[in-house]
């Protein structure tokens, strides 16, 4: 995942973070693992727990943890339709095969190494591994839903559930750690994605804000992660039995505060990436003891030595129509969420508006705000203007209210003294037809690698203002043409060395 320092940051309230025990979050992470060879051994006892879980299997799947480790990525369907290459070159590019439980998954040949790819910057795909795109695909957001990724960071199933929802309907996507939460805002920010708000809370709290309300939620929880133990040495070496027992205990609580935030009829998908009965099965019955408005509609397991895959557990619950809601959103926006350090929702600027609508005007005459922006309203929050979306009517702006919130929408840009300067997500978000100018080149040319370490580029002497840079039909960032040279508007903390 890149550095970044890039002002969208700065709305980041500090707070304080409560230090917890080690947990693997890493079935959504880079590309780097080591080989075979050079992994740990495993523990005794969890051995001794595999042997007893899967009998006559626990062969097969001790001898997998010494096979190569599956890499997968998962297409961003809206960039797809951009791409100015065609599918059966891309595939062979990166060595693609499909992964079976999810449409716009796939394995790639880890030698192509597409995280370094022009590609990977320009949103064309997230970098994820195939047995974790399983749970949003049972989760099934639909166009138009309201839904909730509790624990989201890096982003891997948020970005998932965005590319679901087709940029219709409202993802709220929240991690506790801040951190990971900038993490998570800036591959929102790198896929293009509109509807979605980043926030920075502990569950607790956005359960207070937002009793019975998401039609889906998302709760991919932390856990022991010996479904990483290919993947990552350290999961491996903080293995332990009290360390799967304390996140038992931890994964209670978080689940519990999910299923607060459930509508009557609407779904919970629960997962993580580990393979004991403690941390899966056991913590869904013991749920399903203490919610009995909720029933288990189904489970999956995915081991290593049956699928191309690390190892994934989700069960899919839903919540009965007749269930007590237990309050409302509306009811419960300002109910006991007050806290010192807390910070009040944007205001609406129109004024700053008209402004980004003069900007588009003259350098976005193939976009039109009305049109091509989801449903919502300018949002400002010091000199940066979002385009805060409704969820169909069904979200506003004081929902946010004392909350910390990372990224309020789609970031159109900043409002210094009388200007408009657009923002690097706007450049995601766009289809290169949408600018005034459009400078394509293709992957492999050197002035794309130019424009990716943040170089100024030749241009015609009658080229002038903002405009974007492509490649192969996918914007890479914003330009600026004066005097023959673009000049490079691309975030110091995304250019390459």
């Amino acid at each position: 995942m890149s550095n970044r320092d890039k002002k969208t940051n700065e709305n980041v309230m500090p707070a304080p973070v409560t230090k917890l025990p080690a947990v693997s979050d890493r079935h959504d992470a880079d590309e780097e693992a080591p080989g075979a060879a050079d992994r740990p051994p495993l523990p005794a006892a969890f051995v001794r727990r595999m042997e007893a879980l899967l009998g006559e299997e626990a062969g097969a799947f001790l001898r997998a943890y010494g096979e190569p480790r599956a890499y997968g990525l998962r297409l961003n369907g809206r960039k797809l339709a951009d791409l100015r290459l065609e599918p059966d070159k891309l595939h062979r590019m990166i060595g693609l095969e499909p992964v079976p439980w999810c449409p716009g998954g796939f394995y790639y040949a880890p030698e192509s190494r597409p995280g370094r790819h022009p590609y990977h910057a320009a949103g064309l795909y997230y970098i994820q591994e195939p047995s974790a795109m399983s749970a949003a695909e049972l989760l099934a957001p639909q166009p138009g839903e309201l839904v909730l990724d509790l624990a989201a960071a890096p982003g891997g199933k948020a970005t998932q559930i965005a590319d679901r929802l087709a940029g219709q309907g409202l993802l709220v996507a929240n991690e506790i750690h801040p951190a990971r939460a900038r993490v998570l805002s800036e591959n929102i920010e790198r896929m293009g994605i509109a509807n979605a708000v980043v926030t920075n809370e502990p569950p607790d709290r956005l359960a207070k804000r937002f009793p019975a309300y998401f039609d889906a939620v998302m709760l991919d929880a932390p856990c022991s992660g010996e479904g990483m133990f290919r993947k990552d040495p350290d999961a491996v070496r903080e293995w332990s039995e009290a360390a799967v027992t304390a996140c038992a205990v931890r994964q209670a609580g978080i689940l519990d505060e999910a299923a607060k935030m459930v509508r009557p009829g609407g779904r919970l998908v629960y997962s993580t990436c580990t393979f004991n009965r403690e941390e899966n099965e056991k913590t869904i019955a013991r749920f399903l003891e203490r919610w009995p408005d909720f029933e288990l509609r189904q489970s999956l397991r995915l081991f290593p030595h049956r699928e191309h895959g690390e190892g994934h557990y989700a069960a899919l619950l839903v919540r009965r129509e007749d269930a007590d809601e237990g309050g409302r959103a509306a009811a419960g926006a300002h109910a006991g969420c007050g806290r010192k350090g807390g910070r009040d929702a944007g205001r609406r600027d129109r004024s700053g508006f008209a402004r980004f609508r003069a900007f588009a005007a003259e350098a976005l005459p193939g976009f039109s705000p009305d049109e091509d922006l989801p449903g919502g309203g300018p949002l400002a929050f010091g000199q940066q203007l979002y385009w805060l979306p409704d969820g169909g009517g069904r979200f506003a702006p004081h929902l946010l209210d004392g909350l910390r919130v990372l990224r309020p929408g789609l970031h159109l840009g900043d409002l210094p003294k009388d200007r408009f300067e657009p923002a690097h997500a706007l450049a995601l978000h766009l289809r290169p037809s949408a600018a005034r100018w459009c400078l394509p080149f293709a992957a492999d040319a050197p002035e794309t690698a130019a424009w990716l370490r943040g170089e100024a580029l030749p241009a015609d002497a009658n080229l002038a203002g903002w405009g974007l840079v492509a490649v192969d039909g996918l914007p890479l960032g914003w330009g600026k043409a004066s005097g023959g040279r673009i000049n490079n508007r691309l975030p110091k903390g995304l250019r390459r060395p």
